[in-house]
Order: C-alpha cells, then structure tokens, then sequence
C-alpha cells in the first residue's frame, strides 16, 4: 500500500508547469543560433530551481522539475531510449477543437533503454536542486504509449507479444536507472490506457479487441513493476488529453476497472474527474481496499477559475462510497502544460490553484 510519507500524498501534482517566458525566449535563442544547449541548459536548471521553491513554498510534499526540459510530456523521454525515433508526421494528434503541433515518436528496430538517457542525467541534478526538503518526484510517459497506433515497426516487430517482451524489458531497466540515481518516486503518464475506455478505440493498429488491449496493457505495466524495489513508490496517470486547454476523447474508466484498477501493481492512481466527461465513481469500486491511493484530479488545469468548496466537498463524499476516504488524495486532473505551449491561464492562476488544493486536503481528508 502507498503511505502518505512516500506518495502519493493527501494534495499531490500530476508533474508539468507553466514554461516560464524566459525558458520561452531562450529557447527561442537557442533555436536561432543565440544560444548554445549549455547556456539553455543553465537557465532551464535556474528557473527549475525557482519552481522547487515555489512547490514548496505553497505546501506541496512531493515536486517535479516542472518538465521544463521538455517540449512535450511524451516525446522527449521516448525518443531517446534505443530503436525510438522523434519525426514531423503530416498531421498532429486530434484533440477537440484543435489540432496539435505534428511531432511523433516511432520504433525503428530493436527497443533497449538507453544507458546515457538524459532525463536520468537531469534527475540527478534536479533531486540536489531538491535536497531534503521534499520528496523529487519524476514523471516519464507509460510504456504503454509505444503501443500507440503507428509507433510500432511492423518490418522488425511483426509479432505484437515480442515487441510487448522488449517494451517491457526497456521499462525495467529504465525504472532501475532511475532508482539507482536516487528516485524513489516515479509517475507513468499514460494517455493509452485512458483511451481504452473511449467508445472508439483511438490508438490501435495490432488487430487486437478492447479486451485483449486492456489484458495486454496490464501485462507490460505488471511486467515492468515485477520485482521493483520495495521502496520505490510507482504511480500511473490515466489522462483523456491535454493541449492549450482542449482534450482529446471522453469516457468514464468503467471499461479497464475491472482488469487495471483490480490488478494494476501501482502504489496509486492519478485520475481525472474535473468535468462530465469523466463519468462517475463506481469504477473505483474495483480498487481494492488498502490497495493504490486514489489520487483525484477533481481541480481542472485548463482554466484558472477555482472550483467551489461546497462541490469538491460532495464530490470526495460521493467517491468515499467506492474507496475508503483514507485511500483519497487530491490533485489537479493533469498537468498545466503538458507541452511546450501550456494551457490557457496565468502562472498567478497556476499557483491559487495548487494553494487551493493544499488547503482542501488539509480541511477535507
């Protein structure tokens, strides 16, 4: 069971800031030859030094580095373990009412973690930029996301299970990287398995039903956490989309409960139930007691407004009838930019929000 001490705690943060304007300016310095990467590199590490403060200044037990290296919450970790590759497709991801920026992943030969990946390098410094004032939590994208539609090399990996076998050895060896640097709070985002849930599959080309997706989605997750160190606390975020405030697809997550909330070995589960596209509470039904934390994201990160007292109140009642109140934690439904781009609200905003939520926990759980 995950204990408040190690994560995920009572108010807890899916990972991602604003990016700072001076992290957008350099990077558009860097991007016109005014830069060079050690000097981005530099302001990027002093402006994460900033939001370390910032986390803990407004009561937050656990904080991230913001992902301000990244330009998107997925891409950056999976483009850089071995046999991934980062490319323009011709059009970006479909969300409602917008169409993302074109930048993808995908598989060109034999998958392996990548000994000198860089974001173990950045966690390093980020956990001393952290020392032991809170606890470095690091976020990287599931392994599920390379089983989107398109990623995989079906030249090199014609069998779906083998290349299954190598996402699921490339994930240990990454999950024992980042624990041999000192992590001892890692967080799977993962958008896959979320997407299972909606009335169309999004994300399939393996020929595969909704059912043996979700029992194969289990498996790698499973696969990848088998013999993790008991100290090390792993959680997974189940998230519909997140790009300038727009969404991808809707779906309660009463499709994959009896099969991933059941038998997914995670210490916690970061859900988003901030709107109507989330549906309701009963697949938290299948979470078994004094199993994973149940992190709900019942604080919207899309728009700045705060949501009522009185409601968040009764949400956590309502949820309390499917999951002990002492299994509830608190956070925003997903980051506050999730890209490079951030969502529509003011860093001012960003700040009131996590403040609010920190109270909330505090009052309420």
């Amino acid at each position: 069971m995950a204990t408040t001490k190690k994560g995920p705690f009572k108010a807890d943060h899916v990972g991602s800031f604003l990016r700072p304007e001076r992290i957008h300016k350099a990077r558009e310095a860097y991007k016109n030859n005014e830069l060079s990467s050690s000097e981005l590199y530099d302001i990027e590490t002093e402006e994460i030094a900033k939001i370390v403060d910032k986390q803990i200044e407004v009561g937050l037990k656990a904080v991230t580095d913001g992902e301000f290296r990244r330009r998107f919450w997925h891409t950056d970790f999976l483009e850089n373990l071995n046999g991934v590759e980062g490319y323009v497709p011709e059009t970006g991801y479909a969300f409602v009412g917008e169409e993302t920026e074109a930048w993808d992943v995908r598989n060109k030969g034999k998958l392996s973690f990548n000994e000198d990946h860089p974001h173990v390098r950045d966690f390093k410094l980020f956990k001393k930029i952290v020392g032991d004032r809170a606890v470095a939590k690091q976020t990287i994208p599931s392994p599920n996301q390379l089983f989107n539609a398109g990623i995989r090399d079906l030249e090199y990996y014609s069998d779906v299970e083998d290349y299954a076998d190598d996402v699921i050895q490339t994930y240990r060896d990454a999950v024992k990287a980042f624990y041999d640097a000192g992590c001892r709070y890692l967080q799977f985002d993962d958008v896959y398995i979320a997407g299972l849930n909606a009335e169309e599959l999004p994300f399939n080309d393996s020929g595969l039903d909704r059912e043996k997706l979700i029992d194969l989605a289990l498996r790698v997750v499973n696969g990848v956490l088998e013999d993790k160190p008991e100290d090390l606390v792993v959680t997974t975020h189940l998230c519909r989309g997140n790009y300038r405030s727009k969404w991808a697809f809707e779906g309660s997550y009463a499709k994959i409960a009896p099969v991933l909330f059941a038998k997914e070995k995670v210490d916690g589960f970061f859900l988003e139930y901030d709107d109507e596209r989330s549906g309701d509470f009963q697949p938290l039904d299948e979470i078994p007691d004094n199993g994973p934390q149940v992190v709900l994201g019942l604080f919207t990160s899309k728009h700045g407004e705060l949501e009522s007292k009185e409601t968040i109140k009764e949400r956590i009642e309502e949820a309390a009838q499917f999951i002990p109140k002492g299994q509830i934690s608190l956070s925003p439904q997903c980051g506050f930019a999730s890209t490079h781009h951030g969502n529509i609200l003011t860093e001012e905003d960003q700040w009131n929000k996590i403040k609010y939520i920190v109270e909330l926990s505090e009052e309420l759980l």
